[in-house]
């Protein structure tokens, strides 16, 4: 009977931790846009899972492994986030493998993507022609996404937590100035303080981290 208590009382505390996590971490994690978010679940519910059944950890040593591992997750969250080295070291960026119609190859070797995976993702898109893609952009969490010549209505994200994306600007026919001449009509001075900005149908949109 002590054994089925104590198990019970650790999955208790592991639902009660997991709910509060999700809560301060964001529930992005339930859905994850990059290798680390994936990777932070999977230690965690082995963290839950390697624990419950034994009885040689106890449940104070059970509550402290999952403080550490929450205080790993909320540090490493921070610094990718506020620290451009450390973000791009983490979750990576999205990399561009089809440029104006040519595939790109050493770029589609960078993220490891044999011409076999090119080719399916292509063809889970829809893309008969290779020719026809404007743009074809590799995510952090290994979708493609894919701008068609003669797209209309697409939304070139600028800035993204306070980080210019140069392949997008690329992408637009723009460059720098163009974006510091955007920001400084809506007094914006750097860029650092932009938390989102995007182009779509001629209009520029930016939300700085002070914006409500």
């Amino acid at each position: 009977m002590n054994f089925y208590v104590n198990v019970a009382l650790k999955l208790i505390v592991g639902l009660l931790f997991i709910t509060l996590l999700i809560n301060v971490t964001g529930k992005g994690n339930l859905a994850p846009t990059s290798p680390m978010d994936q990777l932070q679940n999977y230690v965690l519910g082995g963290i839950i899972g390697g624990v419950i059944y034994s009885d040689s950890i106890s449940m104070a040593q059970y509550i402290v492994i999952l403080l550490i591992w929450a205080a790993l997750i909320l540090i490493t969250r921070y610094a990718k986030t506020h620290i451009h080295a450390v973000g791009k070291y983490i979750d990576g960026e999205p990399v561009t493998i089809i440029k104006n119609g040519k595939l790109l190859v050493q770029n589609c070797l960078k993220v490891n993507l044999t011409a076999k995976e090119v080719d399916f993702k292509l063809r889970t898109k829809g893309i008969n022609d290779i020719r026809d893609v404007k743009r074809g952009i590799v995510e952090q969490n290994g979708g493609l996404t894919i701008i068609s010549e003669g797209d209309k209505d697409v939304r070139y994200p600028v800035v993204m937590d306070g980080r210019v994306n140069p392949d997008v600007l690329d992408t637009m026919g723009r460059d720098e100035d163009w974006l510091d001449e955007q920001l400084a009509k809506q007094g914006i001075h750097k860029v650092s303080d932009v938390y989102m900005a995007r182009y779509q149908n001629g209009e520029f949109y930016a939300v700085t981290y002070q914006d409500q």
